[in-house]
């Protein structure tokens, strides 16, 4: 990996920030926060989720207590968005908190899996719903056999879907923020309809049968058996339903990567944290209350490809319900992977401004974007869209999403420590005890799935400590070019 000459100071990392065109207002940071969070998860992992609890309540609850946890752990970084109002976000605030180490690490597995994973998963939903409407770009034809792998439509559209929205990127900040500003209030309007006309169209009976026993929590498999749980198996099987909505409900920090073109980052970076994970907190929620009014919890938990939405919509406007719920799905993760692909790159801005990544990443374009990082990010995410593997490797790297999280909130106690004269204009609500909690949640999620889904654990932790040779090889190039 090519490094920089010397490691950028802090000073020098916010006089680069400078370069930046703070064009971002509070309704279009706010947009980011929703926009990157609701991808197409909330239209389909409700069907694991249910297979997993086996009741309505306890479907419901698991929303509720992930959208606990991302909106305390959006308050907490309200206060590190404070202190540290520049690009980069988490990697700077792990870096600052703890060491350079840390934080590389963290960028490095949100280079390797969690951004770029996630774009590539993202655009081949999109082309998936895509085929709804024009079936010849189907996930199920091929497109290219290379012999050891096929190829379908799906994934080539992908690529392109990612590919243009990363070109519009790179014209400027304000491109990107139409298309995130526009699409994301479509897509939340379009939610909140679905959800409106779900619940004036609720079905009486399959209401009252969902939830006559909403809290026995069980297995509910495809063909209708039930599984008991002991009180501990109980507690796995949450942890393993959460997979499904943690994942749906992530990227809401993707707003702390663009702090150097947000204006007055210092106040609207957090109360967009907190508006846009209250936002969809409330329409996931509401999704989920609608599932259960229209669909008994057997279709839920045996939706055709765990398109539990499709399903919904179908039962709520006929044949045509199947198109409504396409253009919807399109419009959402058309949105949120600009959100992400808008985001991700000031990430490797940063790390190449420290010398911890590629070196023509750390300069801006004629339009004040990281365009050599948007590229990069951008053939990453192709890589994946290619592979066909996303989908397993997102649901392993929930564990390392949350491991970071906890880091990152232990982080205000470390700094609160560490410089406790630092300029704080917005402090962490709840502190000390919302904080903790979000830990001890965390840490009770990860130690179940590390107990009950191992398979979700290792690969993440993998990915994560074969940065920590690339972290010290990038050291000693940079030591001698100094």
């Amino acid at each position: 990996m090519e490094t920089i000459e010397t490691i950028a100071t802090p000073q020098k990392a916010i006089q680069e920030d400078k370069d930046f065109k703070r064009s971002l207002g509070l309704l279009d940071a706010t947009m980011i926060v929703a926009g990157s969070m609701i991808g197409s998860g909330i239209f389909i992992v409700s069907a694991d989720i249910t297979r997993n609890v086996g009741s309505a309540g306890w479907l419901v609850a698991v929303w509720l207590i992930t959208g606990f946890m991302t909106i305390t752990a959006a308050l907490s970084y309200g206060e590190l968005s404070g202190m540290f109002p520049k690009a980069g976000g988490q990697y700077v605030y792990l870096k600052e908190a703890y060491n350079p180490l840390v934080g590389f690490l963290y960028g490095w597995s949100f280079f390797a899996v969690i951004q770029t994973a996630t774009i590539a998963a993202v655009g081949v939903a999109f082309a998936k719903f895509t085929a709804y409407l024009i079936p010849s770009l189907s996930e199920d034809l091929v497109a290219i056999d290379l012999g050891f792998r096929t190829i379908s439509p799906a994934q080539l559209l992908s690529i392109v879907v990612i590919v243009l929205l990363t070109y519009i990127n790179t014209r400027g900040v304000k491109n990107g923020k139409i298309i995130q500003t526009t699409f994301t209030m479509t897509k939340l309007l379009s939610l909140f309809g679905l959800i409106a006309f779900g619940l004036i169209m609720a079905k009486g009976d399959v209401w009252t049968a969902n939830w006559s026993n909403a809290w026995d929590l069980h297995g509910l498999a495809k063909d209708g058996s039930v599984t008991s749980y002991t009180m501990v198996a109980a507690l796995g099987a949450i942890a393993a339903a959460m997979v499904g909505s943690i994942f749906s409900s992530d990227a809401w920090n993707n707003v702390t990567f663009i702090a150097g073109e947000i204006k007055n980052p210092k106040r609207n970076i957090g109360l967009s944290l907190f508006l846009g994970t209250l936002i969809v907190t409330l329409i996931y929620v509401t999704a989920n209350i609608m599932y259960t009014a229209v669909l008994p919890l057997q279709e839920i938990a045996a939706a055709d490809k765990d398109r539990v939405a499709v399903a919904a919509s179908h039962a709520i406007f006929g044949n045509v319900g199947t198109i409504v719920i396409a253009l919807m799905i399109m419009v959402s993760t058309f949105g949120c992977n600009n959100g992400l692909i808008l985001a991700g790159a000031r990430v490797y801005y940063t790390m190449a401004q420290d010398g911890l990544f590629f070196k023509q990443t750390g300069h801006l374009n004629k339009a004040a974007v990281p365009e050599t990082a948007l590229w990069i990010q951008c053939i990453a995410a192709c890589i994946w869209s290619l592979s066909g593997n996303y989908g397993q490797l997102l649901d392993m790297i929930s564990f390392v999403v949350v491991m970071f999280y906890m880091l990152t909130i232990a982080g205000i106690f470390i700094l609160r420590k560490k410089r406790p004269d630092m300029e704080r204009p917005y402090k962490a609500f709840g502190y000390p005890v919302m904080p903790i909690l979000y830990i001890l949640m965390g840490l009770a999620f990860c130690i179940l799935l590390i107990i009950y889904k191992p398979e979700f654990t290792w690969p993440g932790l993998i990915i994560v400590l074969a940065g920590i040779p690339i972290y010290f090889i990038a050291l000693s190039r940079q030591k001698r070019l100094v």
